[in-house]
């Protein structure tokens, strides 16, 4: 019997559906997650809990639609194929119908700059997309534009979507995201939030580029996150 492919991503996958329903920004098997492999991609299958999945029952599908195997993948693999093809910079995608980020989706409301952290999710603004119906190449194509310059978005009427640059940092993004819903509904029950200017979120943006990242890690030219503090050795 020949050895699984991609083993310890798919091992790793299933730990990130687990932990995405531990945090409380899923329920049941509504969400799906994915992660790039040379071969194209794997994404979790239909209709399977979290809490049974084996490495065997991820699917792996290549990047014009095919998948392998006896596990059909999730209803919504389009979505998940067409970040990793649009967008080069992706390496994972989380797909969930977290409750704040879902209640403002059927409103049809995106969120402005209310707070800074709007910068998780690539611009100065997180947009809601047009409505599709779910597992559609029209919720794709409506959600790709909602992406357009962005790493995440909220989907009309169904949830959000987000990506990064490993399993563990678009399950990060997911959260913030479902935290910054939440924070914004929160602040619109009190009043009209204050929307922070273009200019403030140009210069949060350029910060963001190194956001997180130790001293070492940062490359020429790039806007230190913080001010930083004095270095005194040893």
């Amino acid at each position: 019997m020949a050895a699984l492919s991609n083993y310890d991503l798919r091992i790793e996958l299933i730990d990130t559906c687990r932990r995405m329903n531990a945090s409380g920004i899923n329920q049941g098997t509504s969400g799906n997650v994915s992660v790039r492999v040379p071969e194209g991609f794997l994404i979790t299958p239909s209709g399977i809990p979290y809490e049974t999945m084996a490495p065997e029952q991820v699917v792996l599908m290549d990047l014009d639609g095919g998948y392998f195997g006896d596990f059909l993948p999730s209803s919504e693999w389009r979505m998940h194929m067409d970040i990793l093809r649009h967008h080069a910079d992706a390496v994972a995608v989380v797909h969930t119908h977290s409750v704040y980020a879902t209640a403002l989706s059927c409103l049809r409301i995106g969120i402005p700059a209310f707070h800074y952290m709007i910068g998780i999710a690539g611009g100065p603004d997180l947009r809601c997309s047009d409505y599709a119906t779910f597992g559609t190449q029209a919720l794709s194509e409506t959600m790709l534009t909602a992406m357009k310059d962005r790493t995440a978005c909220l989907l009309a009427n169904h949830g959000m979507i987000c990506y990064g640059d490993s399993l563990a940092k678009a399950l990060w993004r997911a959260v913030e995201v479902e935290t910054l819903a939440k924070q914004y509904f929160v602040a619109r029950q009190l009043g009209e939030p204050v929307i922070l200017s273009d200019a403030e979120m140009t210069g949060v943006l350029a910060r963001f580029k190194s956001y997180g990242k130790q001293a070492s890690e940062l490359k020429p030219g790039d806007a230190p996150a913080v001010e930083m503090p004095v270095h005194r050795s040893a």
